[in-house]
């Protein structure tokens, strides 16, 4: 029994972040037929509102409004509006003196409810969505709208260009690889993530989420209940600033790792009924999976510990696990790329527990916080 648990949990982690882009390279090998409409197929460029919410963000506010009007896209069919959740700076009369279109100056009351108020009075056809610290290229929003031609889809996200500082966080090489997986999963089921910086969604498909979800991660998965695809626009292009530092990314990860479960089991994530096949095992594979990866490590370290008697294969696969840790520890005073690989993989790792951690202690989160160094 130790030994079918131990080699079951390995293999599944082993599969979520290898065997799972394998099987979907293949699998997008085997596609034959285009899944988004192309773009001269699309009678008329659509109306947008583009919101930013934003809380505090006078350092950026009136940057981001002059990026916004200055998207190629006709004016007569592009309205800004910056919706403040409870800013207590200048981000209200900067933004409004940038030239945004409506400012909405909310109570405190968290980053979705913010999004949701702007939405209520928003009269585009897409609702395009961007935090404050994301500049987009000229031609993104011509790029992000292209793919609703086709009425089937619900939500499309571009992607995302981490200006690298120099620190010791290696999550610029990790995102390539998550894009990868994301342009892979647009072309099969549809992707099962998005991001903050930049998507969009038809207005008429919009749901109003509670405080405690997230767009990202929520909208993806309930569009594909109602038979609505999500797809990634790599040639939609927004920069951000990344944290510049490991300890900030993993104080980033964990806060939004806080409401994860919230989204996962009370957001009815894992409720499998009318979802399509291949996207529900998109779903289980790059999201479910790697949620569990804490417990799955935590599994196979205890069991390992517990099976060393029954053969060397064990003490090999221990000495593995240790290695990875040692390493992890080593990349603090040795910075060769394969330690600060470990390092970065056993502390994305974490993050995910101790959100976990400080969602059983705190309860639900309300409000949202900026990542140092982003600004």
């Amino acid at each position: 029994m130790l030994a079918a648990l131990f080699w079951i949990c390995a293999v599944l982690i082993v599969y979520t972040h290898v065997g799972y882009p394998v099987l979907l390279w293949l699998f997008a090998r085997l596609q034959r037929q285009p899944t988004v409409a192309p773009p001269h197929s699309i009678p008329g460029l659509p109306t947008v509102t583009l919101i930013v919410a934003a809380h505090d963000e006078e350092k950026v506010i009136a940057e981001k409004v002059a990026n916004a009007k200055a998207l190629d896209y006709p004016g007569e069919k592009l309205g800004i509006v910056v919706a403040s959740d409870g800013s207590t700076d200048r981000t209200v009369e900067l933004a409004r003196d940038a030239g945004a279109h409506i400012v909405l100056d909310l109570p405190r009351s968290g980053k979705i409810a913010a999004q949701n108020a702007a939405a209520v009075g928003a009269r585009g056809q897409i609702l395009a969505f961007s935090d404050a610290n994301s500049m987009w290229e000229p031609d993104a929003l011509r790029r992000l709208v292209e793919p609703f031609a086709d009425p089937h889809v619900g939500y499309v996200c571009g992607q995302v260009r981490y200006t690298d500082p120099e620190g010791d966080n290696l999550e610029g090489a990790y995102w390539g690889y998550e894009l990868a997986l994301r342009e892979l999963e647009s072309a099969l089921g549809g992707v099962t993530a998005g991001n903050g910086a930049i998507y969009a969604v038809r207005s008429s498909a919009y749901v109003r989420l509670p405080t405690a979800s997230s767009h990202d991660l929520s909208l993806p998965f309930r569009f594909a209940k109602r038979g609505l695809r999500a797809l990634y626009a790599p040639t939609a292009v927004a920069t951000e600033k990344m944290v510049p530092t490991l300890g900030g990314e993993f104080a980033r990860k964990r806060r939004m790792m806080v409401g994860l479960w919230d989204i996962v089991i009370g957001g009815r994530m894992l409720s499998l009924r009318r979802y399509p096949p291949l996207f529900a095992f998109q779903l289980i594979s790059h999201r479910l999976l790697r949620y569990l990866t804490p417990l799955l490590h935590l599994i196979v370290l205890v069991t390992n510990v517990l099976l060393l008697g029954d053969g060397a294969v064990y003490t090999v696969t221990l000495a593995a696990q240790l290695a990875l840790l040692a390493g992890a520890a080593a990349a603090r005073f040795v910075p060769w790329l394969p330690l600060r690989m470990a390092r970065y993989y056993v502390t994305v790792t974490a993050s995910i527990a101790a959100g976990l951690w400080d969602r059983l202690r705190k309860g639900s989160p309300g409000t949202w916080q900026k990542a140092e160094g982003t600004r």
